[in-house]
């Protein structure tokens, strides 16, 4: 809420507001869909890049706020002549929602689509564009065939609105009509059905606020999905010091307003739950005691963060701001009473602290501000949807850049390292809230990826990501960095040798920001990353084959040049029935000694054209299934190329081993073409 301009008049002195940096008197301040598909992944190397140092002809430009809106609206006034070249049907028109320019002239262009006038969901996509102007790629989040049988729904907006409701309600909601309800085309999680979506508000059981998302099928009354719109975290509630603010003065009254970071503002809530509250203002230009006694405490903490956070984004990538246009948005504290969580606001485009148990605790700190407003830049790339492996993807990147804030604040009284939440002690016993180099540590995340992890909450599922950029920045095994001893294991039992954390952050940015979409999974991700880091330091470079290796190290995809250890393999085909009965090839191990290893390796390769039809089951010499994939209704995407990661210290290593497989849906076909078991 920017206050209105003083009025012209001549009978008084106009005073124009000057910007100051103010030290601050402190003893310190204080997540649609688990599938994606990935349309013609780039693998192609930069010319010619040094090593080590990252192409500049694959690095985005910085743009003004001026050249990128003008980009977008040339993108806007050309989208007619796109979707016709990337071959979209006559009902469908493309919303250009971002762009991104690289250092040889790329473009990577980010769009919505509509069908028939109706928003899609999950039909966002990314075009790249050569500099001669024609379309080198497009990454889409979904591809299926966009078509539905007709335009009339079956079920009224009234009926998915009530279940909406019953649902929010159910999860602790408070409201009695939803706050929003249209019709969509849903094309997230299969064939691409007429849906509602209805958006129900109000307040969770926490205090949180509610933005629950229900899509429901608007021919048969199915839900199809649901997602939490409000994306909530915790952080460091300890003290940053006395720091510089950017705030603004007018006449003798200092306000907590940013005029140097797109006019950033910061309000006190006072216990209140809505609003924007009162923005903080005084006469005096020295904010906070250090205390929870003075209100301006948390004030301080959350503009500080905000401003680290703005300067982080824009000295390490570029970005001007959350949304890349030089606009700030707002900070709101004191939000409700002995609330417990932080959350991040598309819809106010706000970032909101409470002040934890017995209000004594204000959870405004660099890792807090650095994770929440990291969701609004998510958002606003790549909108990774917050649910699923996507949701997890979502989780993990705030937790990577709200790391890279803490380290590029270089506070001392809060220094950099790889622990979220390290200072609040929310679990009693002085232990931090996750740990990126083993994500396990914290009792729920999990260490590398699996074929459920998309059913977790996205917290949890964060940790394989979480992981990924702890070994892609630091390497395996037990270190101590900057005075904290870390000990990360990996998947496959190998060591990975880190690169270097900003290298890792540059990689990560150019995935989220030029690779992925609504819908991408952890597959997906692996690839987008392996396409950002050959475009930045070359397919032949180091840094490409540690990206390999960190992902292998969280049970993603391989190492270069396949597995390393004892192999054996079938290759020989077998075809699967369409909805038919379970299929199974056999592997015979001989001349081993004892019991398989705990990280066995299974690598499997099938070509099916809707790989969410397929449960696999490895089966040891004992009789025992091990589930490797699970049925999924909305993994859309072709084929299955996985390498997976078996506990079978409980097998014999002697002996036949199977892997079975079964599709228990109709109408897609496929081949177990091959597959391998790996003894490290």
């Amino acid at each position: 809420m920017l206050s209105s301009s003083p009025r012209s008049d001549l009978s008084r002195r106009r005073v124009s507001p000057r910007r100051r940096t103010a030290t601050v008197a402190l003893a310190g301040v204080a997540a649609l869909i688990a599938a994606a598909v990935q349309s013609g992944a780039a693998t192609a190397a930069p010319a010619g890049p040094q090593p080590g140092k990252a192409n500049s002809a694959h690095s985005p430009v910085r743009l003004t706020a001026a050249q990128r809106a003008g980009l977008i609206r040339d993108a806007d006034a050309g989208r007619a002549d796109t979707a016709r070249s990337i071959g979209l049907g006559a009902k469908e028109k493309l919303v250009a929602r971002d762009v991104v320019k690289d250092g040889d002239g790329t473009l990577h262009t980010r769009y919505e689509r509509t069908y028939a006038g109706l928003p899609v969901l999950g039909g966002d996509l990314i075009v790249d564009t050569a500099p001669s102007g024609a379309a080198k790629r497009v990454v889409k989040a979904s591809g299926a065939t966009l078509k539905v049988a007709g335009l009339t729904p079956a079920v009224p907006k009234a009926t998915a609105e009530r279940q909406a409701v019953t649902r929010a309600k159910a999860l602790g909601g408070t409201k009695s009509a939803a706050d929003s309800v249209r019709t969509v085309i849903w094309a997230a999680t299969g064939k691409p059905v007429l849906a509602h979506e209805t958006v129900v508000g109000g307040l969770q059981d926490d205090g949180t606020p509610s933005e629950l998302h229900v899509v429901t099928d608007a021919t048969t009354g199915k839900k199809l999905y649901e997602y939490q719109g409000i994306r909530t975290g915790v952080g460091n509630t300890q003290y940053s010091g006395q720091v510089p603010l950017t705030t603004t003065q007018s006449g003798s009254t200092y306000t907590l307003t940013d005029g140097d970071r797109g006019g950033h503002k910061t309000y006190n809530l006072n216990r209140g739950t809505s609003g924007t509250g009162t923005l903080f203002s005084q006469g005096s230009d020295t904010w906070g005691n250090g205390t929870v006694s003075d209100p301006a405490t948390a004030g301080a903490d959350a503009h500080y963060g905000a401003a680290v956070t703005w300067d982080f984004y824009k000295n390490t990538f570029g970005r001007s701001g959350i949304k890349n246009n030089g606009v700030g948005a707002y900070s709101r504290v004191h939000y409700g009473n002995s609330y417990v969580n932080a959350f991040w606001s598309d819809s106010c485009f706000c970032m909101t602290y409470g002040d934890g148990s017995g209000n004594a605790d204000p959870l405004t700190a660099l890792d807090v501000a650095g994770h929440e407003m990291s969701h609004g830049v998510t958002s606003n790339t790549a909108g990774l949807n917050y649910s699923g492996e996507s949701g997890g993807l979502n989780e993990a990147t705030s937790d990577i850049f709200g790391t890279g804030v803490e380290f590029y604040a270089n506070n001392a009284s809060d220094p950099g390292d790889y622990l979220i939440g390290e200072k609040i002690d929310i679990n009693g016993d002085g232990t931090p809230l996750r740990y990126l180099d083993k994500p396990s540590k914290d009792g729920a995340s999990k260490d590398s990826w699996y074929s459920g992890i998309g059913g977790i909450d996205v917290h949890y599922s964060s940790g394989p990501a979480n992981h990924f950029f702890y070994l892609l920045s630091e390497g395996s095994g037990a270190k101590v960095i900057d005075g904290v001893s870390y000990d990360s294991p990996t998947a496959d039992g190998l060591p990975v040798t880190g690169i270097g954390r900003d290298k890792a952050l540059q990689i990560w940015y150019r995935a989220l920001t030029t690779k992925w979409t609504s819908t991408t999974n952890y597959s997906g991700a692996r690839t987008g990353t392996l396409a950002a880091a050959g475009e930045l330091y070359g397919t032949t470079s180091a840094e490409y084959a540690a990206v390999q290796d960190a992902w292998a190290g969280v049970g993603v995809g391989t190492r270069p040049g396949g597995d390393t250890g004892t192999s054996y393999e079938s290759t020989t085909p077998v075809t699967i029935p369409d909805n038919g009965p379970a299929i199974t090839s056999d592997i015979t191990v001989s001349g081993r000694s004892g019991n398989a290893p705990s990280n066995l390796r299974v690598a499997v390769n099938i070509t099916h054209t809707w790989r969410g039809d397929l449960v696999i089951d490895l089966v040891g010499p004992s009789g025992t299934s091990y589930r490797l994939k699970n049925f999924s209704s909305s993994d859309s995407g072709d084929d299955v190329d996985e390498t997976y990661a078996v506990d079978a210290s409980a097998e014999p290593a002697n002996g036949t081993w199977k892997l079975k497989v079964q599709d228990q849906a109709a109408q897609d076909k496929g081949t177990l073409n091959s597959w391998k078991v790996t003894f490290p």
